[in-house]
């Protein structure tokens, strides 16, 4: 990575994207973050990012938002959620993200996807697996879709998300059957030190704090080295 890369960032408004944004800051990383809405805008620039506009759904934007003047380093989603039009942004936002990373030469895409989905639905409970299910199915296709790709990747999968500040407890874990819960800034401090790590390349890992799991609280715990 050079010194003029930046750090492209999808899902910045809200949520895991947001202490993400605010995690890559201070670390001194360039951040270029795509909205959608200009609401959240006056606060990102504020904090020194670099913002385009444009929907994830439209594959030319995105592809142009990536393409742009500056150089991208490794590509970070956390898109998902609400859908627009009744179109989820979980699988086809992503899937024009991950195309445009393969069309552009991107080194590294890091995926924010959550637990429940594809071998990790063994974790959670049935009730609300059912519950999830549209949302899970789509966010397992993206997975599969990064994998296929042939970029270097890394997927994380965290448990349910809480806004409390980090409590540094975050964890990651190789084992698809672990679940518990986890706040947003752990998320985002372990995706920041993914970022940079050779040992997450090609890895799908789950995110945890290890205070707060569900039933199995043996478990491997996924060393960054």
């Amino acid at each position: 990575m050079t010194d003029e890369s930046y750090i492209f960032l999808a899902g910045a408004s809200r949520g895991v994207g947001r202490e993400i944004a605010k995690c890559l800051v201070q670390q001194n990383q360039k951040v270029k973050a795509l909205l959608r809405s200009e609401d959240s805008r006056p606060e990102l620039e504020a904090m020194g990012i670099n913002v385009v506009m444009g929907d994830a759904l439209d594959a030319v934007a995105v592809e142009q938002a990536i393409m742009g003047d500056k150089p991208i380093h490794a590509i970070i989603s956390t898109i998902g959620g609400l859908p627009k039009d009744g179109e989820r942004a979980d699988y086809l936002g992503n899937k024009n993200l991950i195309d445009a990373a393969v069309k552009t030469n991107i080194q590294k895409f890091i995926l924010i996807s959550s637990i429940g989905s594809a071998e990790s639905a063994i974790a959670i409970p049935p009730q609300a697996l059912e519950t999830l299910k549209s949302v899970l199915i789509e966010k397992e296709q993206a997975e599969k879709y990064l994998i296929a790709s042939g970029l270097t990747y890394t997927v994380i999968r965290p448990g349910g998300l809480k806004s409390e500040p980090a409590t540094g407890n975050g964890v990651l874990t190789e084992d698809y059957k672990v679940a518990g819960t986890i706040h947003r800034a752990d998320v985002a401090q372990l995706v920041c030190n993914c970022l940079f790590s050779d040992a997450a390349h090609n890895k799908i890992l789950s995110a945890v704090d290890r205070m707060q799991m569900y039933g199995q609280s043996e478990f491997e715990e996924f060393k960054l080295i």
